[in-house]
């Protein structure tokens, strides 16, 4: 089985990896990172850098699991290539990271969030930042 971590470069990306890592340790299971955009003019707050690609790539390479980190930028949205992720990989559990909320804000969640958590066939995990 794998444990599938959805990665933003922002606290809440770092609390699900964190979170991914520690529970991937504790079943002793596959852990793949993803972090994804749809590409195009925008530059897209989503997408991890080359720097915070390097310094996921060295976090994983020293936790001791079987680790992997994926990167897609394919013209498809995040939700897209989250599911077929799921479908592809024995995901036992995705990890995802939630933003703070207003209490007018908490009655609805983060487009891509809601979206994964109505979408795909697995447990997910919702994590927030310290």
């Amino acid at each position: 089985m794998t444990i599938l971590v959805a990665y933003v470069p922002r606290p809440e990306g770092q609390a699900a990896l964190d979170k991914g890592i520690e529970i991937a340790k504790r079943r002793q299971e596959r852990l793949v990172v993803v972090n994804t955009s749809p590409g195009g003019r925008q530059e897209d707050p989503s997408m991890a850098d080359v720097q915070d690609v390097e310094r996921v790539e060295v976090l994983l390479a020293g936790c001791g699991l079987d680790a992997e980190f994926k990167q897609f930028v394919r013209g498809k949205s995040a939700v897209s290539e989250i599911e077929a992720l799921v479908d592809s990989l024995q995901v036992s559990v995705l990890v995802i990271g939630l933003r703070k909320r207003t209490p007018v804000g908490k009655l609805i969640l983060g487009s891509v969030a809601q979206e994964i958590l109505l979408t795909v066939s697995c447990p997910v995990l919702a994590v927030k930042a310290n």
